[in-house]
């Protein structure tokens, strides 16, 4: 059964930052893209973050870029966020997601939803001013 589980979320104060963890089982992603999304209250889930499956290419949404970095240990199955000067309009559930596996990677491509196959269940960040 494939399995991707978010950690690393909590409650921090504006200015801190948090590193995301979302650790897959149940088959190797080393071969699919991986993104990250967010939903907060009331709102639609927003692509954030899309990392290639070797990690070379990474993408990321304008109203995060310059904060956040994602990266991935093939290794371990595991791909991360890291969120620096975190905000309080950061505050949603964070969700992970990979896709089948693929030969071709573009950031553009995979900012949309129904290009990842696997979602995890989300954790939550929320950051208070």
């Amino acid at each position: 059964q494939v399995q991707l589980v978010e950690s690393g979320g909590g409650l921090v104060q504006a200015g801190a930052s948090l590193r995301l963890s979302c650790a897959a089982s149940g088959r190797s992603f080393s071969n699919s893209a991986m993104g990250w999304f967010r939903q907060a209250p009331g709102q639609e889930r927003e692509f954030i973050a899309t990392i290639s499956w070797s990690g070379s290419a990474t993408g990321y949404a304008n109203s995060v870029k310059g904060r956040v970095t994602i990266s991935r240990d093939n290794a371990k199955n595991t791909v991360y966020l890291q969120m620096n000067s975190l905000k309080p309009e950061d505050t949603a559930v964070y969700t992970c997601a990979a896709s089948k596996t693929i030969t071709y990677f573009d950031t553009t491509y995979y900012r949309e939803e129904r290009r990842y196959e696997y979602w995890g269940q989300g954790t939550q960040v929320t950051v208070s001013s």
